[in-house]
């Protein structure tokens, strides 16, 4: 373990941006979200959570898949160049670290999209802590611990030190690349650190939630409940839950029209939309009802039965800090639980 001055992660930055593309939370007009960091790029360490996750540096948002071109009545079809250098993610939390293995278990499994592999390949995360989880964290709930978030290299600001940890060999070379402006550092300076976060995890809110009652067996059971009947009618259908969790994964792909060509892309896309999936027959789910069901039997009956229990959600907060009509995941699995008592 290693610590350095937080006096002196400018100079860090520097140092890594040097050799690597470096993306930091970043302050902009007001709001937190990763950026590319340069002389300019005001680091913001202190918000917990960005306003969108990590995820749009393995997956982003929008990105060109290939293109299509004519020349003299012929079409020459160009693949997009896949990214090949190294990058870090500095800053990153548990939960963001968490939603990246859900999507690893969807872009990684055959047949492998090798956009998202290419960037996991060469992405570097450091995972740090969360000093002052917030009322609307629950990751514990989904085996998140956001005292030892394990990136690359795990950090824990503590006092006026940041502590860095490697986990992986690409996490050592990197702290190695830095140790010039490091010195070294023992565990247990940062163990009261980890225990304050613990007590802070007791008390929130949302820390003794259940997901008794939810796994994939009981697709039938919950899929015909009638709870679902009231839950939905709150919501807007405005996509805001799914563009900030980190682990939807929804997209659909478009063509954009060029002056000598076509160039296709794929786009971050919504289940809670009424044209998703829209086929030239129709839509499969026909209402904001099955579309509002959809979304979370996907994220705790579907998911778990095709990946070894493992829940769709990490439990971040952000659709509870950000559904304009809090019809969250929170007030899904406590209304089952209502039934159920």
């Amino acid at each position: 373990m290693v610590k350095i001055k937080r006096e002196n992660l400018a100079e860090l930055y520097k140092l890594i941006s040097a050799e690597k593309s470096l993306f930091v939370p970043a302050k902009k007009a007001g709001q937190t979200n990763y950026a590319l960091y340069g002389a300019d790029t005001e680091v913001d360490l202190d918000t917990l959570k960005t306003v969108k996750s990590a995820k749009e540096l393995f997956f982003p948002q929008s990105e060109t898949l290939y293109n299509v071109k004519t020349v003299d009545n012929k079409y020459t079809v160009t693949q997009a160049e896949l990214q090949n250098e190294e990058f870090v993610v500095f800053g990153i939390r548990g939960c963001d670290l968490k939603g990246i293995e859900v999507l690893d278990k969807v872009f990684l499994s055959d047949p492998v999209d090798s956009f998202y592999k290419a960037r996991r390949e060469n992405g570097i995360t450091v995972a740090l802590s969360c000093n002052e989880p917030e009322e609307s964290c629950f990751c514990t709930v989904f085996g998140v611990d956001p005292a030892d978030a394990k990136g690359d290299i795990t950090a824990t600001l503590c006092g006026e030190y940041l502590y860095m940890k490697a986990n992986t060999e690409k996490g050592e070379k990197l702290l190695s690349d830095c140790a010039s402006l490091t010195e070294a550092a023992d565990e247990s300076e940062v163990a009261d650190e980890k225990a304050k976060i613990a007590e802070i995890l007791k008390k929130l809110p949302y820390a003794n939630l259940s997901l008794e009652g939810w796994d994939g067996t009981v697709t039938e059971e919950k899929f015909n409940s009638p709870v679902w009947e009231e839950l939905y009618k709150p919501c807007l259908a405005c996509g805001t839950c799914t563009f900030v969790c980190p682990t939807c994964q929804c997209y659909d792909i478009k063509d954009y029209k060029t002056a000598n060509g076509i160039q296709k892309y794929r786009c971050w896309d919504s289940c809670m939309y009424s044209d998703f999936t829209m086929m030239a027959h129709g839509n499969n789910r026909t209402s904001q009802l099955q579309r509002f069901r959809q979304r979370f039997m996907h994220k705790l009956v579907y998911f778990p039965a095709n990946n070894d229990g493992m829940y769709s959600c990490v439990g971040c907060g952000r659709c509870v800090d950000k559904c304009p009509a809090s019809a969250n995941i929170i007030k899904v699995i406590k209304a089952f639980s209502k039934e159920v008592d």
